[in-house]
């Protein structure tokens, strides 16, 4: 077998250099003056066959030494952190359920928590009348709401809840009422009524009769306040039962207006409901009005609102004018929501003045703004020339204009002869028989109305028949028209004629 070779012997070599190092000072010596040239020092045997240089050797006579790094800089000192500090008070405490051996209550976070964060809450209970508070959770309580078990029936208890962090504890929020451990029957329940739930608006000196009604087991404690304080008895009349609760105003003025509030209360669980009441009546009449403006047959008026608006909102006004002459009123403008308007088609030549009245929901003011100008319609200076008209001549010759008609009748019954005559002056009328003027004969009977002539001849005979004429007569002229009459015997029955 081939011998194994001699062993490098790297590690006895390296230790001395490494000690060397370590006791080579830290800061650099100072650089000596360069020696004069020597000669050439005998070279080096050179290592064996296999043989590895020396490491970590010393630095040959005359050489200087390598100079050690610069310490890095260290960095700046950084600012102590700020004292953590307690959240604030936690919010809105109340008893959400409780029976016979548990209270369930629940809270809100604290508004401000701070740097240092919220690690849970404590809930801490202690007897009424003493100040024995002891903490009921082991734990710190993360969520906000807690369950305290384990109590006895019927002890009035008083609760708070204090958050705790890093900083230490909050201030505590309690219950403002300590909580008698006891089943709620029924919990109490305030039904408002649909109309109730906006806002109730009624007249000045009407009734006001609001009836609420609620459930609660035992029965409720009722309470009622106006705008958070207490209601005014010698207004309001309060009265409740086991299941409503009636608030009685017998005449209501503008001031019973407000937010009504009731609270109903069955040991440590209420409920609330609150009513808008509006009591409202008619507005004032605008502050002013004035004319501003006048121009041909038009009028520009301005108005500023009543100051009196009865308690609600104006929903528009009624503009009226008067003439001077007849000092009588008319509308021009009826539920107008501007505070300007322009009256037009005045009368050219008159004097107005005008009135504006206020409107709400009760209705029309009693009372008007009036302006204290007149606006006058001036005229343009047309000078009106009525036309001439060739004055008409009536004079009219006797004309018929419905002529007699040939007639039969028969003996006994009576007939009537018909025509009609127009003419100016009014013609003179004469009726004749066969060319002989009839005049006053009882058997005739002659009318003439407004131009329509007519003979009636009563129960004529065998010798009433012939002919007649019509005559019209005036200054400037005559006319005449004629008929025949035809009196037939009247026809018998056989057995009349034997």
């Amino acid at each position: 077998m081939p011998s194994k070779p001699a062993p490098i012997k790297k590690a006895a070599k390296k230790e001395p250099a490494k000690k060397e190092e370590e006791k080579a000072p830290e800061p650099a010596p100072e650089p000596a003056p360069e020696p004069a040239p020597a000669e050439a020092p005998p070279a080096e045997a050179a290592p064996a066959e296999g043989e590895a240089p020396a490491e970590g050797a010393a630095p040959a006579e005359g050489e200087a030494p390598a100079e050690a790094p610069a310490p890095e800089p260290k960095p700046p000192t950084p600012p102590p952190p700020p004292p953590k500090e307690p959240t604030s008070v936690p919010l809105d405490l109340f008893v959400e359920d409780k029976n016979d051996t548990s209270v369930t209550i629940i809270w809100s976070k604290p508004e401000n928590i701070g740097a240092a964060g919220l690690d849970g809450y404590v809930i801490e209970v202690c007897k009424d009348g003493t100040e024995d508070w002891k903490a009921v959770n082991e734990d710190l309580q993360k969520s906000c709401r807690y369950v305290i078990k384990n109590q006895t029936t019927g002890d009035r208890l008083k609760i708070r809840v204090v958050a705790v962090n890093e900083g230490g504890r909050s201030p505590p929020v309690a219950l403002p009422e300590p909580v008698m451990v006891k089943e709620v029957a029924n919990r109490p329940k305030v039904r408002l009524p649909r109309f109730l739930r906006q806002r109730y608006v009624a007249q000045v000196k009407e009734k006001v009769n609001l009836t609420i009604p609620f459930t609660g087991n035992p029965k409720p404690v009722v309470s009622w306040t106006k705008n958070g304080g207490p209601l005014d008895p010698k207004r309001v009349n309060i009265r409740s039962t086991e299941r409503d609760s009636i608030l009685f105003i017998r005449a209501a003025e503008r001031d019973d207006s407000g937010v009504y509030e009731i609270c109903v209360k069955v040991d440590d669980f209420e409920d609330r409901a609150s009513l808008t009441l509006q009591i409202v009546e008619l507005p004032g009449p605008p502050a002013s009005v004035k004319i501003v403006d006048t121009w041909g047959f038009n009028v520009a008026l301005e108005w500023t609102p009543p100051k009196d608006k009865g308690n609600t909102e104006i929903t528009g006004y009624t503009v009226q004018k008067a003439d001077k002459k007849t000092g009588d009123w008319f509308t021009v403008l009826e539920h107008y929501h501007r505070l300007n308007a322009t009256i037009s088609d005045l009368i050219m030549g008159n004097t107005y003045k005008f009135r504006v009245f206020s409107e709400n929901k009760c209705g029309m003011s009693d009372s008007a703004a009036v302006t204290k100008e007149e606006a006058k319609i001036s005229k343009t200076g047309i000078d009106y020339k009525p036309p001439e008209y060739k004055e008409h001549d009536f004079n009219e010759a006797p004309k018929f204009t419905t002529s007699l008609t040939d007639r039969a009748t028969t003996v006994g019954y009576n007939t009537k002869l018909l025509c009609s005559v127009r003419g100016f002056p009014k013609p003179k009328v004469e009726w004749m028989k066969n060319q002989m003027i009839i005049g006053d004969d009882p058997k005739f009977r002659q009318i003439c109305v407004q131009g329509i002539c007519s003979l009636e001849i009563r129960k004529p005979g065998n010798f009433d028949g012939g002919v007649y004429s019509c005559r019209a007569k005036n200054d400037h002229g005559e006319a005449i028209v004629s008929c025949k009459l035809d009196v037939k015997q009247a026809v018998l029955p056989d057995g009349d004629k034997k």
